[in-house]
């Protein structure tokens, strides 16, 4: 009781470049970023330290800034947790912040968690449009090569506002309890070559950016018309839906929580890549 009374609750602002990774969650192989986060907690406090993220990115996404947290006993100054952990991580993985919340809040007598405090999720989709594909995007941004009409996938993404029902756009292994989800905002903006989508919303399911992605390139392409996106939400059958589009070009943004929890300024707003358009 006495040790349990001496944890702490340590939040980590992360980002990674998940090219190399099979997603975020452990998996046998250790090669995810939880696995690799893990052992490089554990190497700098000589103890085994349980991780739970706000949202696991699947293999090859990248995160601007997810957010983890763990308890532990050791005391630490926050820059401690930054500059040390990052010692034991690759130049792929880095810790950006670190803050310690409380175990019990005093409100509603529940801790931060970053998955059940966090209120919205933002993720940015990078696609270079261009007949010819980029060495220098591989494996940073998503590649079509038929011309895609901006002003067609902004009619057909603001269908998907609001409160509705993603069951369209939810790869068959999706273990989300429920299939609606509140969309606050989809922006999606062009420049030259490169388009950037942007999507936030209080969750979301497995594979859903990915599969909106995908329909609006339908869409843009002139395959689909914008109303297109709508009779799909309507009818709620994944496999009237585009393929699920790769995800080289996917990046968890953003997550959104309480005020009072006092976490450093997010910037994951921003574009990846000083990319701000």
């Amino acid at each position: 009781m006495q040790n349990e009374m001496q944890k702490k609750r340590i939040v980590l602002g992360l980002e990674y470049d998940g090219a190399g990774f099979q997603g975020w969650q452990t998996q046998p192989s250790g090669n995810t970023v939880q696995d690799v986060l893990t052992n490089a907690l554990g190497r700098f406090s000589e103890r085994a330290i349980a991780v739970y993220c706000a949202g696991r990115t699947d293999a090859g996404v990248h995160a601007v800034e997810q957010v983890v947290h763990f308890d532990t006993e050791l005391e630490r100054a926050a820059y401690s947790w930054v500059s040390g952990v990052n010692t034991f991580l690759p130049a792929s993985i880095v810790v950006r912040w670190a803050k310690q919340v409380a175990l019990v809040d005093e409100t509603d007598q529940q801790g931060f968690h970053a998955r059940f405090s966090a209120h919205s999720r933002t993720y940015h989709y990078l696609l270079h449009n261009h007949a010819v594909r980029s060495p220098l995007w591989a494996g940073r941004a998503g590649w079509f090569f038929h011309r895609l009409d901006l002003q067609r996938m902004q009619v057909a993404a603001a269908l998907m506002l609001g409160e509705r029902d993603f069951t369209v756009f939810r790869a068959a292994a999706c273990q989300a309890k429920s299939p609606v989800k509140h969309m606050y905002e989809i922006k999606i903006r062009q420049q030259g070559d490169l388009f950037v989508f942007s999507l936030r919303a209080n969750a979301f399911l497995h594979h859903m950016v990915r599969n909106i992605v995908g329909s609006l390139i339908y869409v843009g392409m002139g395959k689909r018309e914008p109303e297109w996106v709508g009779e799909l939400m309507h009818k709620k059958d994944r496999s009237l839906a585009a393929p699920t589009f790769m995800p080289d070009g996917l990046y968890l943004a953003k997550i959104g929580y309480d005020r009072k929890w006092d976490l450093p300024e997010n910037q994951g707003e921003n574009l990846p890549y000083a990319l701000n358009f």
